[in-house]
């Protein structure tokens, strides 16, 4: 206080804050704790944007506009995951587009999510900066998208890689849609179908002997050429074509059957029907939040899905701001180029006696 003595205790406020007093000048007043207040609010915040409660619901409000004032810097806290220093027996990555940016998600078999990627597409580079966060696993599971094979390479070159069953007998229905019209089509789509009955090596073995088969029997028709009515030759049965270049690559690269072997998941359905159906789910009850305040939603969700409300509180830090370009300074003197329009140039015909001929 102003008279310099040392303050005694004197009662709680009716908030429950401790009071102090001053013996000597009398004066009374409460300590305050501006950084507990913030934690505060950023544990409302996080609370709202990962549950189900409305701003007003939290706020005790009709409008929640205490609410959004109290939490408006929250947005530019960041949640960060641990490194992750565990080796696990299998890992599932999977991409999933929020607005422009594309979310790279490493899970493990176990149902940790390991680690994240933002990027601009599913390109080597992001899979890479994906897969150097994570110790090499004895497989990985995926979906099969571009890019990913060579930064398998190039990060995890011990890593065995499973092809997604239910991505790969979608990708197929995609070709022969779900009716093939050919006698060729529908068998092909029931053989790869029955992948979801291959279980053990016997039947494995089995498989790829059907599917020799189908080869011999319609290989031919991969093949056939006709004249297309731009007056070009093309391939006579295109969306068959595709669909077994698609089985054979992946059963040359031997992508297939790891699961047979190692006894890893043979989908990626943890992850998409587990970890992205909750990220879609969490960005309709929040729609019509900006691209980036979903991104901070989205990583919020799955700091909290690994580490506890006050755990996450502790890794939260400033976000990076965006610095914006300088404005170029103007050159003295006259404008080689400029915005201007003068009738010298011939830009309109002329109006008048000087435009007479």
């Amino acid at each position: 206080m102003l008279c310099g003595a040392k303050l005694v205790k004197n009662g709680r406020h009716p908030s429950g804050t401790q009071r102090w007093r001053c013996p000597s000048c009398g004066v009374s007043s409460v300590r305050k704790r501006p950084d507990l207040a913030q934690q505060q609010h950023l544990r409302e915040f996080v609370l709202w944007l990962t549950g189900k409660h409305s701003q007003a619901e939290i706020d005790g409000t009709q409008t929640g506009r205490t609410f959004r004032r109290r939490t408006a810097g929250c947005w530019e806290m960041r949640p960060a995951l641990p490194p992750c220093e565990t080796l696990f027996h299998a890992v599932m990555v999977d991409g999933i587009w929020i607005g422009s940016w594309c979310l790279l998600i490493a899970l493990s078999d176990t149902g940790r999510v390991l680690a994240w990627q933002w990027c601009g597409g599913e390109s080597t580079a992001a899979w890479s900066a994906l897969l150097e966060q994570i110790p090499p696993p004895a497989v990985l599971v995926s979906d099969g998208g571009s890019g990913l094979p060579s930064a398998l390479r190039q990060c995890w070159p011990q890593t065995r890689h499973q092809r997604c069953l239910f991505h790969l007998q979608m990708n197929v229905t995609r070709h022969l849609t779900r009716n093939p019209r050919t006698r060729a089509g529908r068998a092909l789509r029931q053989l790869v179908l029955q992948l979801s009955g291959v279980w053990d090596e016997d039947e494995a073995i089995l498989w790829q002997i059907r599917l020799d088969e189908w080869w011999r029997a319609f290989g031919y028709l991969t093949r056939e050429r006709t004249l297309l009515r731009n007056g070009h030759l093309g391939y006579t049965h295109d969306r068959l074509r595709k669909a077994w270049f698609l089985v054979k690559n992946t059963v040359r690269k031997d992508l297939i059957f790891t699961y047979v072997v190692y006894g890893n998941p043979r989908t990626t359905s943890p992850l998409e029907g587990g970890i992205n159906a909750q990220l879609r789910d969490l960005l309709k009850r929040h729609r019509g939040m900006s691209e980036e305040h979903r991104r901070r939603a989205v990583e919020w969700f799955l700091t909290l899905h690994e580490l506890s409300l006050e755990d996450a509180l502790t890794t939260a830090i400033p976000a990076p701001t965006r610095q914006r370009p300088e404005p170029l300074q103007e050159l003295d003197g006259p404008a080689l180029y400029d915005t201007g329009l003068d009738a010298a140039e011939g830009l309109w015909e002329r109006a008048g006696w000087a435009g007479r001929v």
